[in-house]
């Protein structure tokens, strides 16, 4: 799918709640103008369960008239309902998606064998390739390795995992199962490094939507072996990375891209806005690393 780092893009509003697609658009440009290698349209970080089907096709009809071929677009599609994912995949195709992104099924949840069959269910109803997202502290389900190499190995289109179980240990024996068939991208920016240094081929990236260069140099450097540029320019940022997610993301990455007018901080309930006492560590380190 892409190799490098794909940004979880953020879904802007306006004060009244409506999509701000204008901002979205500078969004895109940002990213493009910085060398993004995939863009990532309604992951959680784009506020998706709260973003309305006509809202979905245009940001994805947007991402893709901007990429114009030349980055992949890839929408977030899963939810805790088979049948619904297979609707949205259907959406996602007929807007000129390259992609999908598809989260395990969250709060009713299911098996490692339901697993299996939500997953192939779902690739057998569509053509475009699928990125399994594990996020197990969202959705109180983990699809442990063996199932990620059962369900790939069924179905073609299943060609990757987005890890962001925190497992290190687990994230190695996906790479060391699937390492020669499926890609395995790192679904924390602050284990990008370890990952792709692993063997993993890239990162799908949060705190790219501010910094998209930064992230551009560090995936650059690793793909390249020079580790010791890629280690220098990770730790430098290594403190900004977990403060975006000092609180639910996408809350402290929308009050950072407020900072540079690449957002507006509008969030759809039930998030709510950054506290104060985040607001001044966020931008303390912001200055530290004159990004303002």
């Amino acid at each position: 799918m892409f190799t490098g780092f794909g940004t979880a893009l953020i879904t802007p509003f306006k004060e009244n709640g409506d999509v701000d697609y204008a901002m979205f658009e500078k969004i895109l440009d940002n990213q493009l103008e910085n060398g993004v290698n995939a863009l990532v349209v309604l992951g959680t970080t784009g506020e998706s369960p709260t973003v309305h089907f006509k809202e979905r096709e245009e940001l994805t009809k947007i991402a893709v008239e901007k990429a114009d071929g030349e980055v992949p677009v890839i929408v977030g599609t899963g939810t805790n309902d088979t049948s619904k994912v297979v609707e949205m995949n259907i959406l996602a195709e007929e807007s000129g998606a390259d992609g999908v992104l598809i989260v395990t099924p969250y709060y009713n949840k299911t098996s490692q064998a339901g697993l299996i069959d939500h997953y192939t269910y779902i690739a057998e109803r569509t053509e475009l390739p699928i990125i399994a997202y594990n996020v197990p502290s969202r959705t109180g389900v983990n699809i442990e390795p063996a199932t990620f190499k059962a369900m790939s190995d069924q179905a073609d289109n299943i060609i990757a995992i987005k890890e962001a179980s925190g497992d290190m240990s687990q994230i190695l024996e996906v790479i060391s199962l699937t390492r020669d068939s499926k890609i395995c991208y790192s679904g924390n920016d602050d284990q990008a490094l370890p990952l792709m240094m692993s063997g993993g081929s890239g990162v799908i990236s949060v705190l790219s939507n501010l910094v998209p260069g930064v992230m551009r140099e560090i995936t650059e450097n690793i793909l390249a072996d020079n580790f010791q540029e890629a280690r220098n320019i990770f730790y430098k940022y290594h403190r900004l990375m977990q403060l975006i997610f000092i609180d639910v993301n996408p809350i402290p990455i929308k009050f950072a891209m407020a900072q540079i007018g690449l957002a507006n901080n509008n969030l759809r309930k039930p998030l709510i806005p950054l506290g104060v006492e985040h607001q001044e560590l966020i931008l303390n380190e912001m200055r530290r690393l004159e990004i303002i």
